[in-house]
């Protein structure tokens, strides 16, 4: 019999067994940094930009001077110099004056706004303007993008391309994240076979699925590789496994089957904290520690084993690497009724047709290739006997 919890419950247990294990820190060059967790606030010293620019080609000028300008009454401003890219304007504007200005050129002191160059025409030292400008029109402002002493990444941020475009603005070299936690995968079954499969096994799918799954969100995968349905195996692949990582999965072995013995193993090396989720696809999930470390049993159907780390393990990395929680990418309308009495919480693979409506693809837990053909899922409540066509639901990425 196992021993079922809610989602909830599930997630807030491993949470209270694992808060203590954050993963030491280290600092790295941020060309390296891609994909690493940032371990501090990172505040920023300095305004970005650090002087008021023109965003267009065209003229600096005081906006006021320009007012009531137009087609045929345009305003007549004298030109006194220009200023070109990655110069300094070290002379400043008088009413009824303007300075040539490239785009992203330091506007001079006296300057407010800039006039796009195809408004304008010149005669005899004079810039004929024919359209007026507000102040700071076609100019980005001192600290516009970041401002001294704004946070510009918070702690748990996943660094990718924007955020290290951010801190070289900032003039960072180096930054301070989290070690990448190191996490074993095993996948145990008879059936299972790295090379071709003869009639009766199949090809492991999961330890690439989840060792792959594991590096978007920046760990370090430990590949353990398959092992046979044998206690003594199972055994000494965790043992192993726990000297070299700082968590383990093994997949399949979590169901209740006479041959499914992985909740007994992790009872006997160390504790077992649940047997059970409710929730499909993967209630027969597992939870426990061994030697201080999570060591979590999951289904051994693919798509199972993908929406329990998606839902449970990643859950235990996003709370050690101090991640953001989840939040649902968009929102539908159901295409059509959807039924689910089974006294779990369901989640359900969809894709958004052109209509902006769910679509859901329904299948089995064995099977994989839905997970590439669909655009997120949804969630269905535990105590929900379905949903109906045309009811709003929340779209989570994949």
């Amino acid at each position: 019999m196992l021993n079922v919890l809610t989602r909830e419950e599930a997630v807030a247990l491993i949470k209270e067994k694992t808060s203590h294990l954050h993963p030491e820190t280290e600092n790295v060059n941020i060309l390296s940094s891609r994909g690493r967790v940032l371990a501090c606030d990172i505040v920023s010293h300095e305004d970005v930009p650090s002087f008021d620019r023109t965003t267009v080609d065209g003229y600096a000028v005081c906006a006021a001077d320009t007012f009531g300008a137009g087609a045929s009454v345009p305003a007549q401003l004298e030109i006194i110099g220009e200023i070109l890219m990655g110069e300094s304007a070290d002379f400043t504007l008088k009413r009824g004056q303007c300075a040539r200005i490239s785009t992203g050129g330091m506007l001079p002191a006296g300057a407010d706004a800039a006039v796009m160059v195809e408004h304008t025409d010149t005669a005899e030292g004079l810039c004929l303007v024919y359209k007026s400008v507000a102040p700071y029109e076609n100019v980005t402002k001192k600290g516009d993008d970041i401002s001294m002493g704004e946070t510009a990444l918070e702690k748990g941020t996943l660094i990718g391309a924007p955020q290290i475009g951010i801190l070289a603005a900032l003039g960072i070299d180096e930054v301070t994240v989290y070690k990448k936690p190191a996490v074993a995968v095993i996948s145990t079954g008879d059936e299972i076979v790295k090379g071709k499969p003869q009639p009766g096994q199949i090809r492991d799918v999961n330890s690439y699925l989840l060792c792959s799954a594991l590096r978007e969100y920046g760990c370090d995968a430990v590949d353990y590789g398959a092992v046979a349905d044998k206690r003594d195996e199972i055994e000494n692949a965790l043992t192993d496994c726990l000297r070299k990582a700082d968590a383990v999965i093994i997949s399949g072995g979590s169901s209740a089957g006479a041959r499914d013995m992985t909740v007994d193993i992790i009872g006997t090396l160390g504790e077992a904290f649940f047997h059970g989720i409710a929730m499909k696809p993967g209630k027969p999930t597992i939870f426990g520690m061994v030697e201080g470390k999570p060591v979590f049993g999951l289904p051994g159907h693919p798509l199972a084993a993908y929406f329990v780390f998606r839902l449970i393990v990643a859950g235990y990395i996003k709370s050690i690497l101090s991640l953001p929680p989840d939040k649902p990418a968009s929102t539908g309308t159901l295409c059509v009724n959807i039924p689910s009495n089974h006294g779990r919480e369901e989640f359900l693979c969809v894709q958004i047709n052109e209509k902006n409506e769910i679509v859901p693809l329904h299948t089995k837990s064995g099977v994989i290739s839905v997970l590439s053909s669909a655009q997120g899922f949804i969630r269905i409540p535990r105590n929900a006997e379905g949903l109906n066509k045309g009811t709003s639901v929340e779209v989570y990425k994949l």
